[in-house]
């Protein structure tokens, strides 16, 4: 058990007998009432996201996942194939299940599935990771110090603003939580 004042994005918990992820949380302090924590919750069996509103004191339970190590594969329609390599056995997430966690796939990335009770339930990203520029603007000459962006396709179909200087088919590094360009990837 957690307080509520502890919960964090990401964070799989326990809310009224069900499993949840929690999407986003803000402690809030409004004058002279009591300290509050607003949560967004996505419910990890039927993907429907609720607000919750919990006091500063309630305690939260928080659900313990066993993650395995695996590999994504590839995408189907809707799913989400991965491979754990060690036994070589292969799950299916939906892109439902995996939300914007779908825009930083790319074939052969390693990364952590969670499991409960057995049941794929999520995967847990790189912090970063390399991708390359499908397309772009062409890139301006003399433009290194410069921090105007311009936007760049992924080949996850992700769009994310980068400098001027990044061109098509240079591979990137990009934050996996807030999507933002951070450098170029090894030259």
């Amino acid at each position: 058990m957690i307080q509520a004042t502890q919960l964090k994005r990401g964070m799989a918990i326990k809310h009224e007998g069900d499993l949840f992820r929690v999407v986003e949380a803000q402690h809030k302090t409004p004058g002279n009432l009591r300290g509050m924590v607003q949560a967004r919750l996505r419910n990890l069996r039927t993907g429907s996201t609720i607000d919750h509103r919990y006091r500063s004191v309630d305690m939260v339970e928080r659900a313990i996942l066993d993650e395995s190590k695996m590999e994504f594969l590839y995408a189907e329609g809707d799913l989400y194939f991965f491979m754990n390599q060690e036994t070589y056995e292969q799950v299916g997430l939906s892109a439902e299940i995996l939300g914007d966690a779908v825009n930083y796939l790319i074939p052969n990335i390693l990364l952590a599935v969670e499991f409960f009770d057995g049941r794929p339930v999520g995967i847990e990203l790189p912090l970063t990771v390399e991708m390359k520029v499908m397309e772009t603007e062409p890139s301006i000459k003399g433009a290194s110090v410069s921090n105007v962006g311009k936007p760049a396709k992924m080949e996850s179909g992700l769009v994310v603003t980068v400098p001027a200087f990044i061109s098509e088919g240079e591979v990137i590094r990009i934050d996996t939580q807030t999507g933002a360009y951070i450098e170029r990837a090894g030259k």
